[in-house]
This record gives structure tokens, C-alpha cells and sequence, in this order.
């Protein structure tokens, strides 16, 4: 019965992330009929992603500690509404002001369905039944991002772009509706205490590393890191990163726990999530470069994407169930190197589809070792039941960090090179071996018998 009943809250988890990960794949499609019917610059136009990341980098940590506060059930729940809120305004929107406002409710609300999701994995399943599960909701990325641009297309040939958006309504009910009946709704015995002091400096801190990063113009080289719409913004995060730290020490019921960093474990795991967010941040141009190499379109370019997105919905799964068997150790170490041998296909002879499409393969094969499930399950096997969400936040707020220092880093180095071509194949080289150095280090994780030997001490 109660098998029965984890199947059925595993389906529910599973719709919301779906959700939140078709919004993310069928923005790309949407922007060109978006650009029909409303004015938008160059640097307006990125924004509706970075307002995006932005925002679900500043709701995570706040969503993550209410959820271990207050109950799953109650956040999720919020976390999905305010997502549809989002999607509305976005359909409703007219203008690029009223856009980018729904873009960054939406990013709000997706910040606590991941990682709320995950966690209720850790309060229901065992230690040794985690691993393939989180598999599972890596398999629905590879799934959505698979899916989410063919919906994209069919709707557009029927509807304009606004109902690409309103379509997470009636879903966002359906979840809402289960979720409330379903889901547990545990709260924490300890009295509730929020940390609104950490919570303003870490929005303070994202917010200004977000906003100075994505302002860099790469073809400026040292000048666009100088620029005032960069260096300010850059000093404040560095400013403002030890004076969290500080107070998040002292304080009673932080946002982030800073005694976590003093476990090796979790240590290691952030520097892990940050590479694999800079891996990660290659997919951003890789159509681009295939445009360039190959002569096809934009639309063609995303189809040959597909190789990488199949390796993800596969190797999603098969690496949870990996994981309850061999550890997470030797998924971690796998799916880098996996990676960089992706990303050193491409420097190497990157000119031949045959060596494209391989490459592909390798990067979601690792892709699907490293983001579907074996940094989450090392997460929630290292922190207390009340702390559940919190980590799988951590995971999340180290993961967007390095997507955005990854496509930054690409950036900078096409700018400084004569050819794109040339310039997307060494900045693939250089993530490659931040790739093996990050693989070296992760030797360090526990192994398996140490795994479950530390895992059930934290069994609630």
C-alpha cells in the first residue's frame, strides 16, 4: 500500500518538474515570434533567460529553508503557483517590461519545485531505493528537452506564441490539486525561526554577481570587466560574500548553513555541482557553433542536438540504478570524464558530423551521471532529514553559479579569437580539463561501504 502510494506522489513530483523543464525548452523556440510582436534589443532579448536564472538563484535558498520549516506539501505547493502566476503574466505580457516580470516570477516559483521534489524522495524512499529514483527526474529533463521544442513548433503553427505559456496553467491546477491531497506535510519541531538578514545579503549576492556577469561584453575583453555596468557589481558580490558568511555563523536558523562546508563531503560536492554547471553551459552554444560549422540552420542546428538529449533520458536512469549498486563515487568520476571526453571530440576534429554527434552522446551521457542524480543523492544522504531541502538548494545554487561563469568564460575567449569556430573549440578545451582536474578531485568522495555506513545515521 504504501509502495502504492510513493508510486503515486513519485508521479506528481515528476509532472512539476516536467513542467518547469518544458517552459525552459520551449523559450528558445518562442523567441523568434516573440521578437514579431514585441519590441526587444539584443540586450533586452538575453535577459529573458538571465532574469530567469536570476531569480530562481535568489528563490532557492529562501524556498528550500521554508520547505525544511514549514512542510513539503505547504512550499511545493506555493512554489507551483507562483510558477503559474509567472506563466500568466508572461502569456498576458505586451511589452519587454511585463515579460521580464513574469520571466522572473516564473524563475522564483521553478526554485522550489526541484529541489522540494528531492527532497521528498530523501523523506520517503531508503538510502539504498534513492539513487534510481533521482535517475528518474533526470530522465524527465532529458525527456522535456527532447519533447519541448516539438510541442513548441506544433502549437505555433496553430497559436501564437502566448499559448506556449498559458498551457502551464491547467497543469500547474492538476499538480496543485494532488500535491495538497498527497504530498507529506512534516514541519519542523524546531520553533520557527527566519533568517531575513541572510536572506537579503544572499539575494543581494546572487543578484549582483548575476547582473555583473551577464553585462560583461566579451568583445571588450579587460575593459568589459572595468565597464561600470560590470565592475561595481562584481565588487559588491565580493563584498558581501564574507559578511554573509559571518552572520550566517551566528545566526540561529540561517539560510544556508555554513557548518555544512565543514564536512568534506559536502565540500567537494559543491565544487563538483559548480564545474558541472560550467559543462553544462556549453549546451547553450553548441547549435551555434553547428551553425557555423555545418551551414544549417538554427532550426536544424537544434534537431542535431538530439543525440545529447537521448543520452540524458537513457543515462538518467541507468545511472541512479548504478548508484544503489556500485556508489556515487563512480558515477560522479564517470559522467567528467565522460564529459570531457565529449567536449575533446569537439575540439579535436569538431568539423566531421560524425565526430559532432559523438561528442553529444558522451556530453549527455555524462551530463546524465552528474545533474539526474548522484551529486543529490550524495546530498541527502549527508545532511539531517530537516535539512533536506536545504542541501538539495546548495546543489542547485553552486549548479546555476557555474552555468553562468561557463557561458561567461566561453564568451570571453570566442571574443578574443578571429574565428567562432576556433574560439568555441578552445573554450570547450579549457572546460575539458577544468572537467579532469574536478574528476581528480572527486576521488576524494566517500565510497560505497562508506556511503552506507553514513547514510543511515541520517534516516529519519
Amino acid at each position: 500500500m504504501q509502495q502504492h502510494r510513493n508510486g503515486k506522489i513519485l508521479a506528481l513530483l515528476f509532472t512539476g518538474v516536467l513542467m518547469g523543464a518544458l517552459d525552459i525548452s520551449i523559450v528558445g523556440p518562442a523567441i523568434p515570434a516573440i521578437e514579431e510582436t514585441i519590441k526587444v534589443d539584443h540586450r533586452s532579448l538575453s535577459w529573458i533567460f538571465s532574469i530567469y536564472v536570476l531569480f530562481n538563484l535568489v528563490g532557492v535558498s529562501l524556498l528550500s529553508k521554508l520547505s525544511d520549516l514549514y512542510g513539503r506539501r505547504n512550499i511545493y505547493v506555493f512554489s507551483v503557483a507562483v510558477f503559474a502566476i509567472g506563466s500568466l503574466i508572461v502569456a498576458m505580457a505586451n511589452d519587454i517590461t511585463l515579460l521580464l516580470i513574469g520571466r522572473a516570477v516564473q524563475g522564483f516559483g521553478a526554485s522550489g519545485i526541484f529541489p522540494v521534489a528531492s527532497a521528498v524522495i530523501g523523506d520517503i524512499y531508503p538510502p539504498e531505493k534513492r539513487g534510481r529514483t533521482l535517475g528518474m527526474i533526470g530522465a524527465v529533463f532529458g525527456i522535456a528537452f527532447i519533447i519541448g521544442p516539438v510541442i513548441a513548433g506544433v502549437l505555433l503553427l496553430w497559436f501564437k506564441w502566448n499559448a506556449l505559456f498559458l498551457i502551464n496553467l491547467p497543469i500547474a491546477a492538476v499538480v496543485i490539486f494532488y500535491a495538497w491531497r498527497m504530498l507529506p506535510s512534516k514541519k519542523s519541531v524546531v520553533k520557527p525561526h527566519f533568517d531575513w538578514m541572510g536572506m537579503v545579503l544572499i539575494a543581494l549576492l546572487l543578484s549582483s554577481f548575476a547582473y555583473g556577469i551577464n553585462n560583461i561584453e566579451a568583445s571588450e575583453g579587460v575593459k568589459g570587466i572595468l565597464s561600470l555596468n560590470v565592475f561595481p557589481f562584481l565588487l559588491i558580490t565580493l563584498i558581501t560574500l564574507p559578511v554573509f558568511v559571518i552572520l550566517e555563523k551566528r545566526s540561529p536558523s540561517p539560510v544556508v548553513k555554513i557548518e555544512l562546508f565543514d564536512v568534506k563531503q559536502i565540500r567537494i560536492v559543491g565544487l563538483v555541482a559548480f564545474g558541472t554547471g560550467i559543462i553544462q553551459a556549453v549546451t547553450i552554444f553548441v547549435p551555434e557553433m553547428a551553425v557555423n560549422l555545418f551551414g544549417v540552420t538554427t532550426s536544424q542546428a537544434s534537431f542535431m542536438l538530439i543525440p545529447f538529449v537521448l543520452a540524458i533520458a537513457i543515462g538518467s536512469p541507468v545511472a541512479g540504478r548504478l548508484i544503489d549498486k556500485i556508489g556515487s563515487r563512480a558515477i560522479v568520476m564517470a559522467g567528467l570524464m565522460l564529459a570531457a571526453t565529449g567536449l575533446l571530440f569537439f575540439y579535436f576534429n569538431s568539423a566531421s558530423k560524425v565526430n559532432f554527434y559523438t561528442a553529444g552522446i558522451f556530453m549527455g551521457l555524462g551530463s546524465a551521471m552528474l545533474q539526474g542524480s548522484a551529486l543529490r543523492y550524495i546530498m541527502l544522504n549527508e545532511v539531517q532529514s530537516s535539512e533536506r531541502a536545504l542541501g538539495q538548494g546548495i546543489i542547485t545554487l553552486f549548479t546555476s553559479t557555474g552555468q553562468m561563469t561557463g557561458a561567461t568564460l566561453i564568451g570571453i575567449v570566442v571574443a578574443s579569437m578571429s574565428s567562432r569556430v576556433d574560439g568555441y573549440s578552445k573554450s570547450f578545451l579549457i572546460i575539458a580539463v577544468i572537467a579532469l582536474s574536478v574528476m581528480i578531485i572527486s576521488y576524494r568522495l566517500k565510497s560505497r561501504s562508506e556511503e552506507l555506513a553514513g547514510a543511515s545515521a541520517t534516516v529519519a
